[in-house]
């Protein structure tokens, strides 16, 4: 897939991105968010790095595709007592209900929009309903508000589209590094170059971008596979673990 045109050159992500053609859905109207606040230091931005100069990193999975490295990342991340966040999408949500309820059971959960278009080149009313609409599913399937956690589809962003989400009560997050786990075998990549991508880019306050499902075609997991050696090469260097919350704090 070619990536949209943004700001900030985002890289697509077979595992998160949505159909040609994205189902239509029809749902209860949602409803404007109730007042929050945000700081204002974190207005206007697209947070691609934790602001501190402690040794930790922030490991974030995008779900939009499948979950078929869910079962794995939960396991290592429980096994290793490891911390995490995840951003999810509604079509996500709404296919795969228990992933998505195992997820939110242990690691905050964050928007990610309801079909994972390109929100700009949708109106600021269109780019409301897709994070309303995604609000709405996450909080039904799993009980927990994603607010204020907010990643964009595709890493499509421009200052009108932060403005929009800002105003409902969310803060975007963008990421460090990509370990382009979402290429899969067929597209060059291994569980080699997968940790050498986030240990060769380490830096204080780092955030990490991996995804939970499987290729397309080569079906590969390359994050879910990659996961408890990244895990154990960051702490060999003196690094822990935090979630986005390090940043902003909970939910308003």
């Amino acid at each position: 897939m070619t990536p949209a045109p943004t700001s900030t050159s985002p890289r697509p992500s077979p595992s998160s991105s949505p159909s040609a053609s994205p189902r239509v859905t029809t749902r209860a109207p949602t409803t404007a968010p109730s007042t929050c606040s945000i700081p204002s230091r974190l207005l206007g931005r697209d947070l691609e790095r934790l602001g501190t100069t402690r040794k930790v990193v922030a490991l974030t999975f995008d779900g939009g595709g499948d979950d078929q490295g869910v079962a794995s990342i939960l396991r290592t991340l429980s096994t290793q007592g490891v911390p995490a966040s995840f951003f999810l999408t509604g079509e996500f949500v709404d296919d795969f209900p228990a992933s998505a309820q195992a997820i939110a059971a242990r690691h905050p959960v964050g928007n990610h929009s309801y079909h994972h278009p390109d929100l700009t080149t949708l109106s600021s009313a269109a780019i409301r309903t897709e994070v309303r609409s995604a609000a709405t599913r996450i909080k039904a399937v799993t009980g927990q508000d994603p607010r204020p956690w907010f990643r964009f589809p595709l890493g499509a962003v421009d200052a009108r589209t932060i403005d929009v989400v800002n105003a409902e009560c969310y803060v975007p997050f963008r990421w460090t590094v990509d370990t382009l786990g979402w290429k899969g075998t067929s597209g060059g990549q291994s569980v080699s170059t997968v940790v050498d991508r986030v240990v060769s880019r380490l830096v204080p306050g780092q955030i990490v971008l991996m995804h939970v499902g499987a290729h397309p075609t080569d079906h590969s997991t390359l994050d879910a596979d990659a996961l408890p050696r990244m895990i154990g090469e960051l702490r060999a260097r003196g690094y822990s673990f935090v979630t986005l919350g390090a940043v902003i704090g909970p939910a308003p």
